[in-house]
């Protein structure tokens, strides 16, 4: 049987990719099991891996939490697991990027949000469809959405379930930005590969005091800062080496 989610490393980069492209990459607890599988192994390679794209195959991101699935009674390993995924994406030590083509609705939002940051393709559609089938959130969308977007602009989203394009994604702040749709990959790869060329060192310590500090006051996080940064890298000494001979 094919691997429900498919890996590639390239030169510190890995790819994820959601691989049920004929039903939309829907989100069953199979793909979970894989997902999570995935982002434990990588959370221990932080020396071969510095950057991870998660994408979908086919002509959507997802479609969301797999309906059919729910329907025929498939269970996750554990009551809250899927959520615990996405924040196991979230506390990878490295920078995780979402490319978004397609579908992009209620659980896969939330899987999108969870990534640090998130590249829309032209034809990407994001809606929270919750409201549509009687459902409430617990996968996060209630709390990463308004700290993404801002606290008006996500109530009128979960209220109205309304799709949002690729171009509006990003002028709401739900995506860095929108390429067109045959520049998506190109696009994420990129600026992965931009972040690859800084010191891995750093672009963790970025992550997790950025991560960890939006749970304090500012006067409290700027403390954090000040007392949690890991400082100088390992690879300080030879950064500045190059430097001075550039």
């Amino acid at each position: 049987m094919e691997s429900l989610v498919l890996r590639e490393d390239d030169n510190g980069l890995v790819t994820l990719t959601l691989n049920r492209p004929e039903a939309l990459n829907a989100l069953n607890p199979s793909l979970f099991v894989e997902l999570r599988h995935h982002l434990d192994d990588i959370s221990t390679r932080i020396e071969e891996v510095g950057c991870v794209i998660l994408c979908g195959k086919g002509r959507s991101f997802s479609a969301g939490n797999d309906l059919k699935a729910i329907q025929a009674g498939e269970t996750a390993p554990s009551r809250h697991f899927q959520a615990e995924t996405l924040e196991a994406i979230e506390q990878l030590p490295q920078p995780v990027i979402a490319a978004v083509q397609g579908h992009c609705y209620t659980g896969s939002l939330e899987l999108a949000l969870a990534c640090d940051l998130l590249i829309a393709a032209e034809n990407a559609k994001f809606a929270d469809t919750h409201g549509k089938w009687g459902m409430s959130p617990t996968w996060g969308m209630s709390q990463r959405l308004p700290r993404r977007v801002g606290i008006l602009t996500a109530r009128e989203l979960m209220f109205s379930g309304r799709v949002v394009s690729g171009e509006e994604a990003a002028s709401i702040g739900l995506a860095n930005k929108c390429v067109p749709d045959d520049e998506l990959m190109d696009a994420t790869i990129a600026m992965a590969r931009t972040f690859l060329e800084n010191s891995w060192f750093t672009l963790r310590a970025d992550k997790m005091l950025i991560n960890r500090g939006l749970n304090y006051t500012l006067a409290e996080g700027l403390e954090f800062e000040r007392t949690e940064s890991p400082g100088r890298g390992p690879d300080l000494e030879e950064r500045l080496k190059q430097f001075g001979g550039a």
